[in-house]
């Protein structure tokens, strides 16, 4: 008599993860635009088309994009928002502050995203393991699609010097909707100094 063992049926508890978002900074000719997508995706299904992942700060002077859970990005921001009203113009100490709040306090440590920010001088990756990087090139992408955005706006810059900032960052974005399943092409892209 054949016995059958009883079937392993995954739990409806089970967390989905969560993936989403392409974040691009690209610093060129003396121009900053920042851009993302506006793709969000719950397990293997796209649950929304038009996410605003990017915002700018003091009234224009730093922007700023964000990449993993909304709810945690945004309370980050928020963080970071008061660390730049203690130290106004000064980005730098305002992201190494936030930095080492997050890995030392513990509600913050358990808070998953990444955070890119530029002013009219730098361009950082903020992350929670305490992370404060300023990359050599001007270009930060983050998120699912962040690499082949970057990449892209580093082929574009090398090849098509002429293209603004605000054009390299549009088009490297739509290359990386072409590539990445996270990442669609609903684009919005602010440069320095633009309030919204």
């Amino acid at each position: 008599m054949a016995y059958l063992t009883p079937m392993k049926i995954r739990s409806t508890l089970t967390p989905m993860k969560i993936r989403s978002t392409t974040i691009l900074s690209v610093r060129h000719g003396g121009q900053v635009a920042l851009g993302g997508d506006g793709q969000v995706t719950l397990g293997q299904t796209v649950v929304k088309h038009n996410a605003v992942k990017i915002r700018s700060l003091l009234e224009g002077q730093i922007l700023c994009g964000f990449a993993g859970g909304a709810a945690d990005a945004l309370a980050l921001i928020e963080r970071f928002e008061a660390k730049l009203e203690a130290s106004p113009a000064r980005l730098k100490r305002a992201a190494v502050e936030l930095a080492k709040d997050w890995r030392t306090d513990r509600a913050l440590r358990r808070l998953e995203a990444l955070i890119t920010v530029a002013d009219a001088n730098t361009s950082l990756l903020i992350g929670g393991n305490g992370d404060v990087i300023e990359p050599t090139d001007g270009i930060v992408g983050i998120g699912s699609g962040g690499a082949f955005a970057a990449s892209a706006a580093r082929a574009l810059l090398r090849h098509a010097p002429q293209l603004s900032a605000r054009e390299i960052v549009q088009s490297s974005l739509e290359i990386a909707a072409e590539t990445c399943i996270y990442t669609n092409a609903s684009i919005e892209v602010l440069e320095l100094g633009s309030a919204s």
